[in-house]
């Protein structure tokens, strides 16, 4: 095979550029400079040398952005940096109080913002070494997302390669934002997708997370869809100290920026940019649901910190909730895994923010009671988000003479069990074990993610897999053969490999997740794995106390009494120990990184330092201390940067011991 000659090399790499700055024309700025006849001659051209020359390849090549093959599953990748979620207001009151807050913490009179239009779509990270794009995930639980990188680079409006000067100063680049799908192009979707036999698509939103998870990257590159950036993950990297400048940096990169970004100073300015997007909402041709504020100056981000998975330096302002009037044709009751009865509305179908919803939450009876909502109503359906619509009111002027009430069954609407609504609790209970309802639900949350994580074990399969008898309860999943799965539907022979392969390597699972995936009542990830740091063992959780578990922080009378109740239940201890029969390992729960050098220790963090706060705090609680927010006589050591605030005047005055972070690394060392 021939070795290309110079002028060959020149070609392909004045091809390649030209191919992406016309890129950028067209999908960033919306702005094109030549036909489409005259892109695809350049593209063709580009193909045909590379075709020639394959080892001329390269992953930033503009044809590489269709082209992977379709990928199996998709792996986890873990956020070097947080991808925290936003605590929300929803009126100027409510925002004057974050305010408030951020003034007086930063001890300034005001504060300057940078204000954005909330975008509904699916967020994002882009990893960029040496300039060249090679990692994009998705925000998943804000520390752990999907490996997505063979769909984003379908994304023309995604820079492959960033400039030689970016690339020398910053190696490594973490782009954060959110991939959309316009709404002209949504409904051109669904027209194709009509016309050829599918299922159209429900909205913008589950269009743009629909395509960027699909397993074939040729599908992601056929859909319609743009990335719009509104970040990094860094907030130490030099000269770029805040949002503005970061936002400017990005668009000069060749990202798109959103249009309606802007920098204000005092609530005032953020009000009256709120009021802007609200106005112009219905007209845009992209879905937003409000606005997001960020303190724009990274060194004040970093004295705000975070709480939990949330900064204490953003917030987003919410739009009020979408309204519509329908009528409500039927109520039907739905059992939950934990026996909760649940009424759900039937609704004759109405659009709510360019959604069209048939069914909505009635909560419970109290709910049904203090509405006086009867069937045949007209009511009031709010739909907020992806949130489950509620109904908020009824319209009485309109009630029909023949409109009915609505009453609780007797029995359970799945296995037909008397059913009881327990003393201090809203909600009626089926308490049968053997509930069909209640063992399919109890069932996909035992396999899924958060639990023992069984790849292939969805609710389809769930629900035949009891209807045929061959799962009774989760321990029932350690004993399946091959032979009992095949007659299944849809169950060829490779699948029913995959699944028994996926029950085999849950065996032995983290006790934090095995704990979540027995489905306690109230006990969710977070409490999961409360648990296990207290106890460490299973055995040693079964035999805990109430008093116990109320001791732990973060779980309440409640939980700690359901606790208790599920492992002093005979039927579970059953379940459990057959579940151990089977060869499940319920191993001992080590924390990583649990040295207990700083047990009892309290500290406070104040100034810059080389990490966001978050890092430290983390640092802190894995050895044992803990972090407050403010100078006490109680508070042992002050973790002091560059900058320090107030703190470091009332640690010296109360005595209180200050140290650098070469000293701090020398506590936690012990």
């Amino acid at each position: 095979m021939a070795k290309p000659d110079k002028h060959i090399i020149e070609e392909l790499q004045k091809l390649r550029k030209e191919i992406e700055y016309h890129n950028r024309r067209y999908y960033v700025e919306d702005n094109p400079a030549i036909s489409d006849t005259e892109y695809d001659r350049l593209f063709d051209r580009l193909l045909e040398i590379e075709k020639q020359y394959p080892e001329l390849v390269t992953p930033d090549s503009p044809s590489q952005r269709v082209g992977a093959k379709p990928s199996k599953k998709f792996e986890p990748v873990a956020h070097r940096l947080p991808m925290l979620s936003l605590q929300k207001v929803t009126t100027r009151s409510e925002f004057d109080d974050f305010d408030r807050r951020v003034r007086e913490q930063l001890e300034v009179s005001e504060v300057t913002y940078v204000t954005e239009p909330k975008l509904d779509g699916l967020a994002v990270e882009l990893v960029y070494r040496d300039g060249i794009f090679v990692e994009g995930s998705t925000r998943g639980d804000g520390l752990v997302g999907e490996n997505i990188t063979p769909n984003l680079r379908t994304i023309r409006s995604i820079p492959l390669r960033l400039s030689s000067k970016t690339a020398e100063k910053y190696p490594l680049l973490e782009v954060r934002g959110e991939v959309i799908m316009r709404r002209s192009e949504f409904e051109k979707l669904n027209k194709t997708l009509i016309e050829n036999g599918q299922q159209p698509l429900a909205n913008p939103r589950n269009g743009a997370a629909g395509s960027l998870r699909q397993l074939d990257p040729s599908v992601t590159a056929s859909r319609p869809l743009l990335f719009i950036a509104y970040g990094i993950a860094e907030t130490t990297l030099e000269e770029l100290d805040s949002q503005s400048k970061t936002i400017a940096f990005l668009k000069k990169e060749g990202f798109r920026v959103n249009e309606y970004v802007r920098t204000v100073v005092g609530p005032e300015k953020v009000e009256r940019e709120f009021n802007v997007l609200l106005n112009v909402r219905s007209s845009l041709d992209y879905d937003i649901d409000g606005m997001v504020i960020k303190v724009d100056s990274f060194t004040q981000q970093m004295q705000l910190g975070q709480i939990s998975r949330a900064p204490r330096w953003a917030v987003a302002w919410k739009f009020a909730a979408e309204q519509a009037e329908t009528v409500l044709e039927d109520v039907e009751f739905s059992v939950g895994r934990t026996g909760a009865i649940t009424p759900v509305a039937k609704l004759k179908p109405v659009e709510v923010g360019g959604v069209t919803v048939s069914n909505a939450s009635l909560h419970n009876e109290d709910e049904i009671i203090a509405l006086d909502v009867r069937i045949g109503d007209t009511v009031v359906v709010q739909r907020a988000g992806d949130v489950i619509p509620d109904i908020v009111s009824v319209i009485p002027e309109k009630r029909p003479p023949d409109a009915k009430k609505i009453s609780f069954p007797k029995t359970c609407p799945s296995c037909g069990m008397p059913i009881v609504r327990p003393e201090g609790e809203a909600a009626y209970r089926c308490f049968n074990a053997a509930c069909p309802a209640q063992v399919e639900g109890r069932l996909f949350h035992f396999a899924s993610k958060g639990g023992f994580d069984i790849d292939g074990l969805g609710t389809k399969l769930a629900r035949q897999l009891i209807a045929k008898g061959l799962v009774k309860d989760p321990a029932d999943l350690f004993y399946l053969k091959k032979e009992q799965l095949l007659p299944l539907e849809l169950m060829a022979e490779k699948k029913a490999e995959n699944l028994l392969r996926a029950i085999d390597n849950s065996r032995k699972t983290e006790l934090p997740k095995a704990i979540y995936a027995l489905g306690i009542f109230g006990v969710g990830e977070s409490a999961a794995l409360l648990l296990a740091e207290r106890f460490q063992t299973l055995d040693a959780l079964a035999s805990a106390t109430v008093e116990e578990l109320t001791e732990i922080e973060g779980i309440g009378p409640k939980i700690a009494k359901n606790v208790y109740d599920f492992f002093h239940n005979e039927g579970n201890r059953r379940m459990l120990q057959k579940m151990r029969d089977g060869g499940v390992v319920f191993p001992e729960y080590h924390k990583t990184n649990t040295g207990k050098s700083l047990t009892g220790k309290t500290f406070v963090i104040t100034g810059t330092l080389s990490q966001p706060r978050s890092h430290f705090k983390q640092l802190i609680e894995q050895h044992g201390g803990k972090v407050s927010s403010s100078v006490s006589s109680r508070t042992d050591y002050l973790l002091c940067g560059t900058d320090p605030g107030s703190k470091l005047d009332k640690a010296k005055k109360l005595g209180v011991e200050v140290i650098d972070e070469e000293r701090f690394r020398q506590l936690v060392a012990g």
